[in-house]
Order: C-alpha cells, then structure tokens, then sequence
C-alpha cells in the first residue's frame, strides 16, 4: 500500500463513487470524488493527483475526451479508464490517448485495489528510476566540469 497517494474519481453514479472512494480511504488513500468531466478538470488545474478513475460514460462528455484532456496538461498522472460497456474501440482509443489502465464494471474491489496499488508502484519505480538518471549525469556533469577547470588552470 502507498498510503497518502492521491486519488481522483471521475463516476456519475453516487453509489459507486462512494463505494470506490470509501474502498480506496481504508487503504489510506486521500481521495476526491466528482461527477462530471468539467468538475475533473477543475479539480485536475487545482490539485495534483497520482491517479484519475474515470467513468467512460460521464452526463457532460465521454470519459476518453476527459483523459485527452487531462493527459495533454499532465502527463505524469496516472489514468484508468472504468466502463460497463466495454467495447474494442474504447479500449484502443483509452490506450491510444493515454490510458494507463482499464477496468469493467461491475469492479470488483480487489480489483481496484490491486490495478492502483500496481500502477503507483510503477510509477514510483519510475521516478526513483528518473532521480538516478539525474543523480548520474551531475555526478558526470560536475567530474567534466572539474576537469575542464583543472586544464584551464595548467
């Protein structure tokens, strides 16, 4: 478990939403929860979050046109895609635009638990991944540099 993540769920259905959300707090995730695709991007401008469930089927637009939008102004968070109409062309689209994962409902709640709890630690693998590649190249970076100053001064 990565306690303290941060967890937005995109769902119309109240009764899901909440099931989602009540799961995912004993867990000891920070979750918020919104119905629609407008209150999503609002919330994503506001807050960052590590991962975005969202309803393929939302009352204001559908839920790949909300992770177009939200993958073009982060592309760090992590989106899965949640329907009850499964269908080819939504899981293609869902990949193609940057889905990070797909999940059908009815969503089971070992499910959800174990595709959040997977997805974070790939990303944390990720980042410490990153940081080592920085750490590498100013270690590099800070070496050529002592030596060019070591060569000017001879």
């Amino acid at each position: 478990m990565l306690a303290g993540k941060t967890i937005l769920i995109v769902e119309d259905d109240t009764l899901l939403r909440d099931l989602f959300s009540t799961v995912l707090k004993s867990y000891g995730y920070s979750v918020t929860t919104v119905r629609t695709g407008k209150d999503a991007l609002v919330k994503v401008q506001k807050s960052d979050y590590d991962i975005a469930l969202i309803d393929i089927g939302l009352p204001d637009m559908n839920g790949i046109e909300l992770l177009k939008k939200i993958r073009t102004s982060n592309r760090y968070i992590i989106l899965i895609i949640i329907t009850g109409n499964p269908n080819l062309d939504s899981s293609i689209d869902s990949v193609n635009y940057g889905a990070n994962g797909y999940l059908i409902k009815p969503v089971n709640n070992k499910d959800l638990v174990a595709i959040v709890e997977r997805k974070l630690r790939q990303q944390e693998e990720t980042e410490i991944l990153s940081d080592e590649k920085v750490s590498e190249w100013l270690k590099s970076r800070l070496s050529r540099m002592s030596l060019e100053k070591e060569e000017h001064q001879t």
